[in-house]
């Protein structure tokens, strides 16, 4: 039997700026689509040329997404995160990404991409569930 994709919308994280969903959810899978670190109330960038702040913002916004399909960031399996400048900003990066994940963590890719503008930008897939029954 095949499970039904649903779209997960919320004003909690900021409406994408094109023609794609916040997440997805397939059963009890979740697959964000890639945030950054805005505002989601007033559509400003976040954390002006601070990683870490930029960072918090963006998970601020993936937990939203999370939320919103019934799932928490601890239910995180997946993590794929791009740096603008990833040997200038790892640090500061990895530092406020500690902030939120706890063991189990979640494995993660980390990769320098061009982002027009942002420091950062990260999306995750979860198992909702997944993280209460971590021991």
């Amino acid at each position: 039997m095949s499970q039904r994709k649903e779209s997960v919308a919320t004003p909690q994280a900021p409406a994408p700026r094109g023609w794609y969903s916040q997440a997805v959810v397939v059963g009890d899978l979740v697959v964000t689509a890639g945030f950054g670190p805005v505002d989601p109330e007033t559509r400003e960038l976040v954390g002006g040329d601070d990683v870490a702040e930029q960072t918090r913002q963006t998970l601020r916004n993936v937990a939203a997404a999370l939320a919103a399909a019934g799932a928490d960031l601890q239910d995180t399996v997946k993590v794929t995160a791009h740096l603008a400048d990833i040997e200038r900003d790892w640090d500061g990066f990895d530092a406020a990404y500690r902030e939120f994940f706890t063991e189990p963590l979640p494995v993660r890719t980390t990769a320098g991409s061009e982002l027009g503008g942002i420091l950062v930008e990260i999306d995750v897939m979860a198992v909702k569930g997944s993280g209460a029954a971590a021991v």
